[in-house]
Parts: structure tokens; sequence; C-alpha cells
């Protein structure tokens, strides 16, 4: 899959929080919900204007992006992820984020 395929409508969101599941740790809170006849994932992103402007957020999501992008191959297909990012994500390089991140998932049984 070339292109990171997303979630945007709210309907989306909505229905993954109300029947996803969800995991966390100090950084992130992770939804998924798995819809078993499809064979690829989306992805769904929300970062609060708490955390900083929007050169902020938006550097936030991009590696958010890139870091799902890497981990396509080791997640399972078929679910829709959201990721939402807590306050200590400001102050992270990628490196801790792809660690944080990865440790969700972990957590989550998703990751390969």
């Amino acid at each position: 899959m070339n292109k990171l395929i997303r979630l945007q409508k709210n309907e989306d969101f909505q229905y993954v929080f109300k029947n996803g599941q969800s995991f966390a740790n100090r950084q992130f809170v992770v939804y998924l919900f798995l819809h078993p006849e499809r064979e690829f994932s989306r992805l769904g992103l929300s970062v609060s204007k708490k955390i900083g402007n929007a050169v902020m957020r938006n550097r936030i999501k991009r590696v958010i992006k890139e870091i799902f992008r890497h981990l396509e191959d080791k997640l399972d297909p078929g679910y829709d992820y959201i990721v939402i990012s807590r306050k200590p994500v400001a102050n992270m390089n990628y490196r801790e984020m792809e660690s944080s991140l990865k440790h969700v998932l972990r957590k989550a049984k998703v990751l390969k």
C-alpha cells in the first residue's frame, strides 16, 4: 500500500471510540477496532491544541504517519487505529516517539 489510508470522517472516529478497545501509555492513547473483512488498515490522528502551535502539531502528525508507514508490514491488517497524542510528545524526538508507539502497539498485541 503506497498511500496511508486515513480515517477522516467524524462518524468513523466516533464508531471506533464507542466500539473499539483502547491502550495507553504516558505519551499516546491508541484506539483499535477490527474489521475482519478488510485487508487494509486505516489511521486517524488526534493532536490537541494544548500540545503546541500548529507547526508543532503538524510535526507530530507527520512523525506518527511516518512511523506507521514503516511499521505497516508488521501490523495486523484490517484494523482502524486512532492515535491520540498526550502532552509529553511535544518534547520527544522521532526515535522516542517510535519506541513509545511500538510499546502501546505491543501492549495491544497488534505488532508482530
